[in-house]
């Protein structure tokens, strides 16, 4: 037998060694997760829908398996962030992305530059549910309905803002604009709390914002709402109309949340965090409780959730095209 190929059947047998041991490294920590806390890392602020739904799954969560969990709140860049900061982490369960359609449906196509991707960087664990929009106002813009919103900003070209705090507000707003045929300023922010900060300061007309975060300043008299961006009226709100019923054309935008690990994390783990998150969605109780704060909370699979977000890849492109939205 030649020197050559007894160097390659030595190298073949270390990195056969190599791959046991790593494979055996890889079972053994699946085999003893969670043994330490887990960070959930977040792409809005503090006081946001996704913040305060993951705070409420989280109690649960840690509950479940035994360890505490931090959330850790990455705001800015859109999301990106955050969702760069989880892909790039080690892939052993114990960093994980809480996060919406922001970065995993409209950044491909509102950012000229991402530093991640959305479906190779990730492994899809659990979707928790939609976040339902509604649309909301400065009580002393003069209007009460969409209907005369539309008449107004008709009439008063460029008078009329929206500020935005995720990527679901920016189309919304756009979307809104380009169908209803009137112009209006878009002031971006960081995340919704602060923009809808503004908003009822008087400084910005108007935004798009989700119902949990929104609704109590509703209810408080500091916002008026007209309506919600799904197609259909959402049972979280039924005295609102959708978009659609009240005169704007071809609108049907909902926030989508769920969880997600960096590639490479052991398909155990996954396997193991998708059963008891499933688990606490789909409690009655917890269902009911998310379902006060606007959220529409359920669940699947993994391969659910990652066929979920190919195709929302796909419709977001579209909303955005129709919005004439160009990428920054």
């Amino acid at each position: 037998m030649s020197s050559f190929v007894i160097r390659g059947l030595r190298a073949a047998a270390v990195l056969l060694a190599c791959l046991s041991a790593s494979l055996a490294t890889s079972t053994a920590q699946a085999q003893n997760y969670p043994n330490r806390n887990i960070t959930l890392v977040l792409p809005f602020a503090a006081g946001s829908g996704t913040d305060t739904t993951t705070r409420i799954i989280s109690q649960h969560l840690s509950q479940a398996l035994g360890v505490g969990i931090v959330i850790e709140n990455k705001a800015g860049a859109n999301g990106m962030l955050a969702a760069t900061y989880v892909a790039r982490a080690t892939p052993d369960g114990y960093t994980l992305l809480v996060t919406t359609n922001t970065t995993h449906s409209a950044n491909p196509y509102l950012l000229k530059s991402l530093t991640y991707d959305p479906v190779k960087d990730f492994v899809p664990i659990a979707r928790t549910g939609d976040l339902p929009f509604m649309l909301v106002i400065h009580p002393d813009v003069p209007a009460k309905t969409v209907g005369e919103l539309v008449a107004y900003g008709k009439a008063n070209p460029g008078k009329l803002s929206y500020a935005s705090g995720s990527s679901s507000a920016i189309v919304s707003g756009a979307t809104f604009a380009h169908n209803a045929g009137i112009d209006m300023l878009h002031v971006p922010y960081k995340s919704s709390p602060p923009a809808l900060n503004d908003v009822m300061g008087g400084r910005v007309s108007m935004m798009f914002v989700d119902i949990l975060t929104g609704l109590p300043h509703v209810n408080g008299g500091a916002l008026r709402s007209l309506a919600v961006t799904t197609r259909e009226r959402s049972p979280l709100v039924p005295n609102l109309p959708s978009m659609q019923e009240a005169g704007v054309p071809d609108f049907d935008i909902t926030s989508w949340q769920g969880y997600f690990a960096p590639a490479g994390t052991p398909k155990e783990i996954v396997v193991r965090l998708n059963a008891e998150i499933r688990k606490i969605v789909e409690k009655p109780e917890i269902k009911a409780q998310l379902a006060t704060l606007g959220m529409d909370a359920f669940s699947g699979t993994p391969e659910e959730l990652g066929a979920f977000v190919k195709d929302q890849l796909v419709l977001w492109e579209k909303l955005i095209k129709n919005a004439n939205i160009e990428a920054q």
